[in-house]
């Protein structure tokens, strides 16, 4: 199962007027982080809204000597290309703005949700957390997920953290690190076992433990709204 988690800034709120001006996507391989990342500042040849540069602060003169959408679209696509799911807060907006781009340079999909399916990690939040707020600040105080550094809003900052949120929203792991140290320090306490010592007994779950898992599984997926993967593994 891979997945793309992806972010993007823009010139403004609508995509018939503005452009993209960063991309920023984290994938996510069977759950895992693999760090196989893909970021991209993109000139978008139009000035930036006021109130759009107080979110991300990107400024025109930043983006002066930045590639343009179209020069960077290969290579974005084959990063994408694979993918099982794209993972987006507030996804039409996002999707919106892509679909855009792709259009005005002649890209190959006429909508990126007839090639990719598409999780929008909003519409679960609003099914899991009714009446509540669901922006991304919002979950990842609820989820216990540190977003210090995010005075501003970033593409890849912002997709880095929606991976923790996904994850946390959908009963996932994302440190494997043991009791609490780095993972330099875990490997250097591993002892290795010798053929000598006698085989681990096997322990098999009883009928009333396997009911109870299959019961606890049952109620993460209603929590859920029907969101789990650990079916498709």
């Amino acid at each position: 199962m891979r997945q793309i988690v992806l972010d993007t800034e823009t010139t403004g709120l609508e995509a018939s007027d503005h452009y993209i001006i960063e991309i920023g996507c984290v994938e996510l391989n069977n759950r895992r982080l693999t760090g196989n990342n893909y970021h991209q500042y993109i000139r978008p040849d139009r000035e930036i809204d006021a109130g759009a540069m107080e979110v991300h602060g990107i400024s025109n003169e930043f983006l002066a000597d930045k590639p343009r959408f179209g020069e960077v679209m290969e290579d974005f696509l084959a990063y994408l290309e694979g993918a099982d799911e794209l993972v987006i807060h507030n996804a039409p907006f996002d999707v919106g703005f892509i679909n855009r781009e792709l259009l005005r340079n002649q890209g190959p999909y006429p909508d990126l949700r007839k090639v990719f399916q598409v999780l929008d990690t909003l519409v679960m939040a609003r099914q899991m957390h009714p009446g509540q707020k669901n922006n991304l600040d919002a979950l990842c105080k609820r989820y216990d997920i540190n977003n210090a550094q995010r005075e501003l809003h970033g593409a890849l900052l912002d997709a880095e953290i929606l991976a923790d949120v996904y994850l946390a929203m959908t009963g996932g792991q994302t440190n494997l690190s043991l009791g609490g140290q780095g993972s330099n320090q875990a490997a250097e306490e591993i002892r290795r076992l010798t053929g000598e010592r006698s085989p681990l007994a096997v322990v098999r779950a009883s009928a009333e433990e396997l009911a109870a898992h299959q019961q606890r599984l049952e109620a993460i997926d209603k929590i859920s709204g029907g969101n789990v993967r650990w079916d498709e593994w």
